[in-house]
């Protein structure tokens, strides 16, 4: 695979306009290189230009010196019009290549004023030989030494420029295989003809193939440049970067900054009276989004908005035209009843393809929007600060990307309605005015009353929308992190805690969709009763008001067609209100989020610095965010170039934040940083890729195999390689789960290792790996001795035997510098550090002699379980290195689409989470409007007929109270009316909100229930889709598509019982049409369904890359690789887009076919009427025309509804799948339930106890058979894939027995639930985890100790003071993942949480890594006091902490391979005995 910048230089790119584009040639390109080449400007410029200067420079002597010689006249010869020939050929040429610069231009390519110039230049050029060839002929000359020049130079620079040409190609001819994809499969829309482009025919290839077989992601063309992010997004950052620029300017001349201040003072006006003044003046405005918006998008838009009007003017010919006035006539000729029909026909065929022109630009705009605002909120992510990360969490973030952005995508379908609607509704009523005269003001004033309780609607709509949207960002950035500590969650059996606080919000979030719910019906209520209401006050002041008013068919319905057309603006206005008061909620929380500060990137000087020091902070004052209190103060510090600087300190003191203040990522209150050269960074928490190893370490460097191999050996990683399936091509995990905490780190040090850079800050990369692989790295790489030699090193540590070979010490006492010096300066000094050291360098001074490495580090459990698997399945034969690779398997395997129809199973699901027989009663309401709207319209055609008969008078009272109390229970296609719509409407939004939260309950419950090993291998950005996007379809896309779905379908069968009724020889021809109908909706639906699957899938990646970029800032920003994730990030988003492009024009395809059956029985219904004139009567006949007018709409809505409905079903498909997946074993089994004081004395044995991770794989423990009494405590050490950390999963129930039993105080633990096992268990993680909320919430979820004990547990833990000293005390609120604590308090916390649950069994993973030797001793003196009685098991790495335990367990691939007292190990000269000795305790 290529990386994203080599993509970027493989793709043909015309010449790009900038200032800083170069003409003369690159030296990398031309001179140091295997195939030379000139770049593209320079042989675009002065290549070309070369022939034409000189022949410019000969042709005025020349053209003297012919005119001056005339040696006689030639013939034309052949050759003579051979040359003629080919120099206006090429002269044609030259202007082909003008002309198409020029329409590229206008397709949105942005390119160089070159391409314009040279055609130009040259096309003159060649006009001038061709003339020169006749005048040299007219002349005399028979050979021209200027032209042969001129010729000779033009072949010479073509054949440059054609070598180019070929090396181009060639170089495309073996990208990775996504380039390839991206630029073999063009989409085929540039190059359609503008029948197939209105028709959309280009499309039908695709439609077929994804008939014939499910789409796949290789079969989506590749998007049209102009929708791509490398365009889009440039462009609207430019005009949004343009609008804060003018808002700066503006508040610059309001404020005037400290200039206003010194101006009113000119005017004697006191201090006092000057802050009133200024803090009158307005409020900071916010630069506008939307006008950035409107200024990328809005052009382009306005071409569909062109066509809508010219769609809307046509729409009214329809019904003028209308037949009943031709039935009426006697004697007229027949054809002018067919010419009538036609005219019809090609009217509605017209409004067709304009129709869909109009929608293809509005989809395309929304599209691009989506792409646009994506792509600004990844690049603003990457910048702000960290105040701003505080109020912006993850989870509230992929929320603009999905929802946010998702609503802009949706509003721009029906934008235009917004000035449309009115448009329409004034065209109708014009037309009716002219047909009812007055009449229609009655309608009018219905129609006015309506719009203030419209409004209402919508104003409290917008309400109910800004308070669904937080309580939907506080679920998500929950089970953010729910899923991020899902582990700690099953391990301190807290699944309930958590569950119930997401089921909380939820509620919330419910209650609020079914007040809008509840308002959308009133609102659907109020809109689509207009037109009947309309209908009814018109006709019936019509009739009644004049004695003379005839309400015959021709009045009737081509009024009634009216009314028909006035019926789609007024249901989508109140669509189109609220998705714009949505729009409006998203574009203000989108504004804000791109508003927040960002870090600013002068902050460290890279330039300034004095030559001797390659870091330097003077007077340094730095806080977290500007309001905050410094966290750092008073610090001075010059770093020498190629010096080595530890810098020690207690938890919290500061150290981290010191790297993070030299790396740029704190606010700069005071002073200066400056630091020369480029800088790599190694965090205390290692932040790992989803890639594989190698790429982890290259993080886009190029690969070079010496240098790769020695970092490797350096890191101590060579001998993990052999252990990893695929080598170092073994694909890692998200957060690298399938490598254990020391092996993250490595890969972490290798990175910055590799990277090569000048100054390397490196945060305790030593505290997570074991005290012999920590020697082994400091020599190798940190140390005096190191690769890192010559090389400014600020290493943070905790580890004293490395500081007597560091050149200086900077000891850090509550955010300030205490002490700096070289160890033996310190020593002298005899303060707080002399004094420290003479307490703790006995203990862990190691020995120098010559170590094996062995990388025994701190395995995690939930990191092993994916690793030890992998190992297993290794088996125990050397493979060569090729081979090797290729075994590796992917641990994460790709998200796969479902293929083919959705199951009726999906269907069922939801019809169940609704209700059965709720859903068979909004069926039957459905079928109650659609007869009660047939029995009104054929009323009113009865009461036409009167005026045939002259029975109007004595019926007109009856004629009214019928169509009216038919109309108020008559329900019509998009809505109802009356009665039926209420209860409907209310049916439906009730039924849709119950399946919500089923369904969201289901996912949740098994999400909880889920086995760890399926978070090994599942990213989290797929699951956190599941509770985003598709549970944002469930709630709220969902139910109204089923609304619009019941609606079409109801109505299209009305409409074909009513025109097969009124002309029974239709019937004919519906069975052709249905025909046609179902070969093109079965066409569009599979391949409709199949994109929308792919969109799903490819959507799944933005969000799990984005989720990984935001943990990674600080490095991402430390190694300069902004640009890199931002490319990658716009391919996985044009990734995306390329299913979503073809869906959209799909839906076109589907539109102009379908419509086009729809207009073709508009025609026979017409024709019909036609030959049929003298046995129906006119009133018949207008009912039958009406209807056919109405079902173009109808059956396009209901295909497209269908679509819809198969499309949005796959969220229910989705969700499903994830609430499916295998259990773990019950949390309480109440028969088996333990008694409340168990275990009383902490007993713990395993019998013949093995151990797998899956079905099918080895054991990773083997009869294991071993007593430990209540009260012992047992240190458990091992090389790596020992089986350390399996034993402790075990004890938890993460693995499952394979054979043999585990039992704790005589109770087999297989037999009781998890949750009583897991609750009388303490473990303190190797990773500190903390959830968002405050430290007491964190200490104790369930709320079941008191103030008292949370204080004395933290008293206990070393953490009072630092608790005490905070405002808030125990309400300390911690930020998402407990970022605003350091690694080492978290840890202590997670200590707290073990004192205050204080159960007779204690299991510590490396607990004590990232905590300073003084602290990490206080702790063990903890522990051994506070669980004195207890059980305790130690995965140990710092072996001194154990050699006073009972007793030390060691372990070989799964077996026990020693276990007694550590006296007797070290006297056996065991395994042991050889880790003790590494580590110094042995000798």
């Amino acid at each position: 695979m290529c990386t994203p910048e080599q993509c970027k230089t493989h793709m043909p790119k015309r010449c790009p306009v900038r200032a800083s584009d170069q003409i003369q040639n690159d030296p990398n390109l031309t001179l140091y290189t295997d195939s030379p080449d000139l770049t593209e400007c320079f042989q675009m410029s002065l290549l070309s230009w070369f022939p034409s200067i000189y022949l410019w420079i000969a042709f005025p002597l020349y053209f003297l010196y012919l005119k001056r010689s005339n040696r006689g006249y030639i013939m034309m010869s052949l050759l003579n019009r051979v040359k003629t020939v080919v120099g206006v050929i090429l002269w044609i040429v030259c202007w082909t290549d003008l002309f198409s610069s020029f329409h590229e231009l206008q397709q949105g390519t942005v390119l160089s004023p070159l391409f314009f110039v040279t055609p130009l230049v040259v096309g003159i050029t060649m006009l001038l030989a061709t003339f020169l060839i006749q005048y040299e002929r007219l002349r005399g000359v028979q050979s021209s030494g200027v032209l042969f020049v001129f010729w000779l130079l033009s072949v010479l620079c073509a054949i440059v420029r054609f070598r180019s040409k070929i090396l181009k190609v060639s170089l495309l001819c073996d990208p990775s295989p996504s380039v390839l994809l991206f630029l073999l499969n063009p989409c085929p829309e540039p190059s359609a003809g503008f029948l197939s482009t209105i028709t959309f025919w280009w499309f039908t290839s695709m439609a077929i193939k994804g008939y014939k077989n499910p789409l796949e992601s290789k079969d989506l063309w590749s998007l049209n440049k102009r929708d791509t992010s490398d365009v889009i997004v440039p462009n609207l950052l430019k005009e949004w970067e343009r609008e804060k620029a003018k808002v700066e300017r503006v508040q610059g001349v309001v404020c005037g900054g400290p200039a206003s201040l010194k101006g009113l003072s000119e005017f004697s006006v006191s201090p006092e009276e000057a802050e009133v003044l200024l803090s009158e003046q307005p409020k900071a405005k916010q630069p506008s989004f939307l006008r950035a918006l409107l200024r990328s998008f809005g052009p382009y838009f306005l071409i569909g908005s062109a066509y809508k009007l010219l769609q809307d003017l046509i729409t009214f010919v329809n019904p003028v035209l209308m037949l009943i006035s031709f039935t009426k006539q006697k004697g007229v000729p027949t054809w002018w009843g067919f010419a009538l029909s036609f005219l019809m026909f090609s009217c509605a065929v017209l409004q067709t393809l304009i129709l869909h022109q109009h929608f293809q630009y509005c989809f395309v705009t929304g599209m691009n929007l989506r792409t646009g605002i994506t792509g600004a909120i990844y690049r603003k992510s990457l910048v702000i600060t960290n105040a701003a990360k505080r109020s912006s969490t993850v989870g509230e973030i992929v929320n603009l990307m999905s929802v946010d952005a998702q609503r802009f995508q949706d509003l721009t379908t029906f934008l235009n309605m917004l000035w449309s609607a009115p448009l329409q509704i004034i065209l109708a009523l014009y037309f009716l005015w002219q047909n009812l005269g007055p009449s229609v003001l009655a309608g009018v004033a219905v129609m006015v009353l309506l719009i203030p309780l419209n409004a209402a609607i919508v104003m409290k709509t917008r309400a109910f929308q800004v308070a669904q949207m937080q309580y939907k960002d506080s679920r998500i950035k929950l089970m953010n992190e729910i899923l991020n500590g899902i582990k700690v969650l099953k391990l301190y059996a807290w699944e309930n805690s958590f569950k119930d606080k997401v089921l909380e919000i939820r509620q919330k979030e419910l209650n609020v969709l079914r007040k809008m719910a509840y308002l959308g019906a009133l609102s659907t209520v109020a809109w689509t009763s207009a037109p009947f209401l309309v209908a009814l006050t018109s006709f019936a002041v019509y009739v009644m008001v004049d004695e003379n008013n005839v309400l015959d068919a021709e009045k009737a319905f081509v009024s009634l067609s009216l009314f028909n057309i006035l019926r789609f603006p007024l249901n989508m206005l109140p669509q189109v209100i609220s998705s714009v008061a949505q729009a409006s909620v998203s574009l203000k929380r989108i504004q804000q989020f791109l508003s927040h500060d960002e870090l600013d990137p002068d902050v460290v000087d890279r330039k300034n610095t004095a030559a001797d020091f390659a870091v330097t902070v003077t007077n340094g004052k730095f806080s977290w965010a500007k309001k905050d209190p410094a966290t750092l103060h008073n610090i001075n510090l010059m770093v020498p170039q190629g010096s080595l600087l530890a810098v020690v300190g207690h938890v919290g003191c500061g150290k981290s934040s010191l790297v993070c203040a030299l790396l740029g990522e704190m606010e700069k209150l005071e002073g200066e940083i400056s630091i020369l050269g480029s800088v790599a960074y190694v965090p205390q928490q290692a932040w790992i890729q989803n890639a594989t190893l190698r790429d982890n370490i290259l993080f886009g460097q190029p690969y070079n195999e010496c240098k790769y191999r020695a970092v490797l050996d350096a890191c101590a990683l060579t001998p993990d390689l052999d252990v990893l399936p695929g080598g170092d091509m073994t694909e890692i995990g998200e957060k690298g789960i399938n490598l254990s905490g020391g092996q993250r780190q490595r890969v972490s040090l290798a990175r910055a290792l590799y990277n090569d850079a000048d100054v390397y800050l490196l945060d305790d990369p030593l505290s997570a790996v074991d005290a012999h692989v920590a020697k082994h790295i400091f020599d190798k790489v940190i140390g005096p001795e190191g690769k890192l030699a010559g090389k400014t090193r600020i290493l943070v540590t905790h580890g004293i035997s490395f500081l007597p070979q560091v050149n200086n010490i900077l000891v850090m006492v509550e955010g300030s510098v205490s002490e700096m010096g070289s160890y033996q300066d310190l020593l002298k000094q005899n303060g707080a550090f002399a004094e420290f050291l003479r307490n703790y360098a006995l203990e862990d001074i190691t020995e120098e002699d010559e170590i094996s490495v062995i990388s025994a580090d701190s395995e995690n459990p939930r990191k092993m379980s994916v690793r030890m698997r992998r190992c297993s399945e290794r088996k125990h034969v050397e493979l060569p290195p090729e081979k090797k690779r290729d075994q590796g398997e992917k641990l994460i395997q790709a998200e796969k689409a479902e293929t083919g129809r959705v199951k009726l199973k999906v269907f069922w699901e939801y019809t169940r989470a609704v209700g059965p027989l709720l859903s068979i009663f909004i069926c039957f309401l459905y079928g109650c409007q659609n007869a009660a709207s047939i029995g009104a319209n054929i009323w009113l055609s009865q009461w036409t007929n009167d005026a045939l008969d002259n029975r109007t008078e004595e019926n007109k009272h009856m004629r009214v109270g019928v169509y009216a109390s038919l109309g108020i229970l008559q329900g019509n296609h998009a809505a109802v009316v009356g009665i039926l719509v209420l209860i409907c409407s209310f049916t439906l939004n009730l039924g849709g909100i119950a399946a919500a939260r089923k369904l969201h309950s289901g996912l949740l419950e098994n999400k909880f229930h889920t086995p760890q090993s399926f978070y090994d291998t599942t990213p989290i950005g797929r699951i956190i889709n599941r509770f985003s996007k598709d549970i944002y379809v469930i709630d709220e896309v969902l139910p109204s598509t089923v609304l619009m779905f019941l609606g079409t379908f109801f109505s299209s069968m009305s409409t074909m019982i009513v025109i097969i009724s009124s002309t029974p020889i239709f019937a004919v021809v519906i069975a052709p049409l249905a025909l046609i109908y179902f070969f093109v909706q079965r066409f569009y639906v599979a391949t409709s369904r199949q994109l929308k699957r792919l969109e799903s899938v490819s959507r799944s990646p933005i969000y799990s890359h984005f989720s990984e970029t935001i943990t990674g800032t600080s490095v991402i920003r430390a190694f300069g690789r902004h640009n890199a994730f931002v490319l990658l990030s716009d391919l996985k988003v044009d990734e995306n887009q390329k299913s979503c492009y073809p869906g959209i024009v799909s839906n076109r395809w589907l539109g102009v076919r379908i419509e086009f059956i729809g207009n073709c029985i508009v025609l026979f219904a017409a024709l019909f009427a036609v030959i049929g004139k003298d046995s129906l009567s006119p009133g018949l006949v207008g009912l039958s025309v009406s209807y056919a007018l109405q079902v173009t709409m109808s059956l396009n809505w209901m295909v497209r509804m269908t679509s819809d409905l198969e499309s949005n079903i796959v969220a229910v498909e989705r969700v499903k799948e994830y609430s499916e997946t295998e259990t773990e074993a019950p949390w309480d089994v109440e028969d088996k339930k333990p008694p409340p004081e168990w275990p009383q004395t902490g007993k713990v044995e395993f019998l013949n106890y093995s151990v797998r991770y899956r079905e099918g794989l080895d054991l990773v423990l083997k009869n294991l058979t071993l007593s430990i009494k209540g009260g012992e405590k047992i240190g458990i050490v091992g090389r790596t894939g020992a089986g350390k950390s399996s034993m402790t999963l075990c004890l938890f129930r993460l693995l499952e027995a394979a054979s043999g039993e585990i039992t704790v105080d005589g109770v087999k633990i297989s037999e009781i639930g998890l949750h009583d096992l897991r609750s009388k268990l303490t473990i303190i993680p190797q990773e500190p985890v903390l959830f968002s909320g405050d430290l007491r919430m964190n200490l104790d979820p369930f709320e079941k100790y008191s103030d008292d004990e949370v204080w004395r547990a933290l008293e206990l833990s070393h953490l009072k003071k630092f608790v005490a000293n905070h405002p808030s005390k125990l309400n300390l609120e911690c930020t998402e993942g407990g970022e605003n604590l350091s690694v080492g308090q978290r840890q202590l916390v997670c200590l707290a949480r073990a004192l205050l649950r204080k159960t007779r069994i204690l299991i510590l993973d490396e607990a004590t890594a990232a905590i300073d030797l003084e602290t990490d001793d206080l702790i063990q003196s903890t522990i051994r006091t506070q669980f004195e009685d207890c059980t305790v098991f130690t995965i140990a790495h710092r072996l001194n902490t154990i050699m006073d335990y009972t007793r030390v367990l060691v372990l070989d691939k799964g077996r026990i391979a020693e276990f007694d007292t550590p006296a007797n190990l070290i006297a056996q000269k065991g395994i042991f005995y050889g880790m003790a000795k590494d580590a110094g305790l042995a000798s």
